[in-house]
């Protein structure tokens, strides 16, 4: 099959100036509705002369009055903002989107864009089809998101620069509540639900992550800004940064430096004594690394990098280990966090630990034991599976950092979740819990499909395996699976097992993951706690 291709906008340059398309003109927009033809203001004195012709006969013919001088407010006319070039004009649909809040537009549905000579800007003014300005945009020749909106006015490079500190500087002052002795870690700035599209900050205890996923920020003043505030406001001992490998192929964006972006001064000494031969890197007065380059494959010792891209944080008073090189998403899944110890709480109102053996538990697609560690609060006996033996060496290092506060026997599973719990469950092992946290099954519409039958699956053998009264939690990371979705699969699994499944609670992402109503995308997980009864 010939795989579609979207068609791209047209392009020019400043030399072969486009029109914009012929469209049908539009109802009235609020910058125009109260602007009126000539011919209406025409109508409007026509009337008020017969209207004064009316009343002066209602008074009486006897009585003659002085012809009045009427003098008519003028309607201030509207200041309408038009797209000067370059810029990009966008449809209709893409427009409607933007004012109704949304902050993309895709490249299909690009009219046409004017771009300057050289490379393509990082900020681009957005039109819609009449050429009224939208707003500024980042942005992205490559990507199927090709505008992703920074400001509902015209701005650039240094408001941007200003809009971004103090967006960043919002965002993490709204998550200083979450932070405390028993949680040290969270995600700092989410992206377009903190007003700052295709941007990710996150907090491993003393390390910060970032993350920059939009070509338009792909530039030493990005981060330089961003590094500012980060020390500022977290004083951190180093800030990375991490590429997805995945987002910057579609992004059109350079490998990274692998350098950190900044190791305070204290950490940066003791890592300076500590280069192998073969890096050569510059420690300033203020603990910026610049210039590093990683050693040969001959050379000994750890990269300066990796050196300091290793600690601990603590999540609901667990301890994780967390590298920075390693895993996935930025390294660990935070959005869960809150997920983790509802899953623990109802394990203990169901009275779980009370079952035969002190209860057993079963975490699915584990990663790095986040729920299965919770469970193991409860639990005398937790088994976690995952894929990857890589993030298992990893769950069994944060079992042996909370061995002292957990006296149940946990094990691992390495393999295949659909094949181990169709083996699992036609061999009618049993457990009191079951959490299922798979990856995304969906990642486009397309896809959806698929990833239901891949849910119901999943379900219906936790669902045959799960004693009576037993909790079963379930989670999807998918956008594009919706909650009618993921709970018709979850009811038709039921069905098939012949359990009735009581809901408890729906769930969704930790706060410092937040959802914004105008922008569906915020919402991915989805997280069910159910009783099977």
């Amino acid at each position: 099959m010939t795989k579609p291709r979207t068609p791209r906008p047209a392009v020019s340059r400043p030399a072969a100036k486009q029109n914009a398309p012929r469209s049908t003109k539009p109802a009235a927009t609020p910058d125009r509705i109260h602007e009126k033809s000539s011919a209406a203001r025409r109508q409007d004195s026509r009337d008020s002369k017969a209207d004064a012709r009316a009343g002066g006969k209602a008074a009486g013919a006897d009585r003659a009055l002085p012809k009045a001088q009427v003098s008519r407010p003028q309607t201030p006319k509207a200041r309408v903002s038009e797209i000067q070039a370059p810029g990009a004009k966008i449809s209709r649909r893409a427009a409607d989107r933007l004012r109704a809040g949304h902050l993309w537009v895709y490249a299909s549905d690009i009219e046409s864009v004017e771009l300057p000579a050289g490379d393509p800007p990082a900020l681009l003014p957005v039109a819609d089809s009449r050429g009224l300005l939208l707003g500024t945009a980042l942005y992205s020749p490559t990507s199927q998101i090709a505008l992703r909106l920074i400001s509902r006015e015209a701005v650039g490079e240094a408001a941007w620069l200003q809009l971004l500190e103090s967006r960043l500087r919002a965002a993490i002052a709204r998550r200083r509540a979450l932070l405390d002795e028993q949680t040290n870690a969270c995600r700092l700035c989410f992206s377009e639900a903190d007003e700052l599209p295709g941007l990710i900050a996150d907090k491993y205890g003393d390390l910060v992550i970032l993350q920059l996923l939009a070509k338009g920020l792909d530039s030493a003043a990005v981060r330089e800004t961003c590094v500012r505030v980060l020390r500022d406001e977290l004083a951190p001992a180093a800030i990375l940064e991490r590429p997805d490998p995945r987002v910057r192929e579609l992004e059109g964006l350079a490998a990274p430096n692998p350098a950190p972006l900044f190791v305070a001064e204290a950490a940066a000494g003791h890592v300076e004594g500590r280069i192998p031969s073969g890096a050569k890197a510059r420690v300033d007065s203020a603990g910026d690394l610049r210039g590093l380059k990683p050693p040969p494959p001959s050379g000994s010792g750890p990269s300066v990098a990796s050196q300091i891209a290793s600690t601990e944080f603590r999540l609901n008073g667990r301890v994780f280990e967390f590298d920075a090189n390693s895993g996935q998403k930025t390294g660990a899944f935070l959005d869960q966090r809150a997920n983790y110890a509802a899953a623990a709480e109802w394990a203990r109102r169901l009275g779980v630990a009370s079952r035969a053996g002190g209860g057993r538990a079963l975490d699915v697609c584990c990663y790095q034991g986040g729920f299965a560690l919770h469970m193991a609060q409860v639990c005398a006996q937790v088994t976690g599976i995952d894929a990857s033996r890589a993030s298992l060496e990893v769950a069994e290092k944060n079992f042996e950092a909370n061995r002292s506060s957990l006296t149940a026997q946990v094990e691992w599973v390495e393999g295949d979740a659909f094949e181990i719990l169709r083996g699992w469950s036609d061999a009618g092992e049993k457990f009191d819990a079951i959490v299922l946290d798979p990856p995304a099954f969906a990642k486009s519409v397309r896809a959806v499909e698929g990833a239901l039958r891949g849910y119901k699956e999943l379900n219906l053998r936790a669902l045959k395996m799960l004693h009576p009264g037993g909790l079963l939690v379930t989670c999807s990371c998918s956008h594009h699976v919706s909650w009618a979705d993921l709970e018709g699969s979850v009811a038709s699994a039921a069905a098939d097992a012949h359990r009735r499944v009581r809901l408890l609670e729906r769930r969704g992402a930790a706060p410092d993951h937040p959802v914004v109503l105008n922008l569906p995308e915020t919402e991915y997980l989805k997280c069910l706690v159910l009783e099977v009864e």
